[in-house]
């Protein structure tokens, strides 16, 4: 299993939107994540909007490639694109997993 985490940066004038976004995550994005291998996936913010997003799956590029196939992907894709800086595309192809330096298992 590959642990992975990434890191993005959340306006912070789009912070309390982002948070009310997930906290109602459509179903079928939901199931999509779950279908494409994505486990006990989490997204940690901070007030500046420093967000840490961590997951578990069996192969990150193979869970990335099997959301991107999806329609509900590119649809929260897009609603999600204008809450973040520096990016100049998708949120989800702005995902540069970081260098797991220590685990205890």
């Amino acid at each position: 299993m590959q642990r992975v985490c990434f890191l993005l940066k959340v306006k912070p004038d789009r912070l309390e939107e982002y948070r009310r976004r997930h906290a109602e995550v459509w179903p079928e994005m939901r199931a999509a994540l779950s279908d494409a291998g994505w486990r006990n996936y989490s997204i940690f913010c901070r007030e500046d909007g420093l967000l840490v997003g961590y997951l578990e799956t069996e192969d990150f590029a193979a869970a990335q490639a099997a959301m991107a196939a999806t329609d509900v992907n590119a649809r929260w894709q897009a609603e999600m694109a204008p809450f973040f800086e520096g990016l100049d595309g998708r949120p989800d192809e702005g995902m540069v997993p970081l260098t797991e330096v220590f685990h205890l298992d």
